[in-house]
């Protein structure tokens, strides 16, 4: 159910801003709009940004990371919980927010038409929803046998998280700064 929640908060974020690029006009007969552009700009620096932060707050030396309340509450949750926490999870984390909101940005940008931007955001919630959708996948493949392995993938993520994410967030916001400073020069 967190999967399902997950791509339908992402579907959500990326219904909301194909409506809003298709009514703006995201792609003029000579390239992507401005707007776009500017967009761009500033969920690049905002990701940036993002990055910075979550490299201040990684854990220094051997010192121990918490695990995210979130995280260690999901195992109690009921599946309609699940869906709701993936929802929110998905379409209302900023970090996440950002990166739908861009995707779906750039497949308006193209021009192509609303069923064709609709089949372009689904491989995009799909590609998203990867690294979410994996734990369950393995859970379900290996049974009883795949505790092991998700409980080591648990404490990898939490202790490598800051790294991680870090890392994401300035390959991400650097490409997305790039294109926004190549459509606006």
């Amino acid at each position: 159910m967190f999967v399902l929640g997950w791509c339908l908060g992402l579907g959500l974020v990326g219904a909301i801003m194909l409506s809003i690029a298709g009514g703006a006009t995201a792609s003029t007969s000579t390239g992507p709009a401005t707007w776009v552009d500017v967009l761009f700009l500033v969920l690049g620096l905002l990701l940036i940004l993002l990055a910075l932060k979550q490299w201040g707050g990684r854990p220094h030396g051997e010192e121990e990371p918490p695990t995210p309340k979130w995280m260690g509450a999901l195992e109690s949750f009921t599946p309609v919980k699940a869906g709701g926490a993936g929802v929110v999870l998905s379409a209302l984390n900023p970090k996440n927010l950002m990166l739908a909101i861009a995707g779906a940005a750039a497949i308006a940008q193209t021009g192509i038409s609303t069923g064709q931007q609709a089949g372009a955001y689904v491989v995009f919630v799909v590609i998203a929803s990867i690294g979410v959708a994996t734990p369950v996948v393995i859970y379900f493949a290996l049974g009883d046998r795949s505790r092991d392995i998700l409980d080591r993938l648990k404490i990898w993520l939490v202790r490598n998280n800051s790294v991680i994410m870090t890392v994401l967030l300035v390959v991400i916001g650097s490409k997305i700064l790039g294109e926004a400073i190549s459509g606006l020069s």
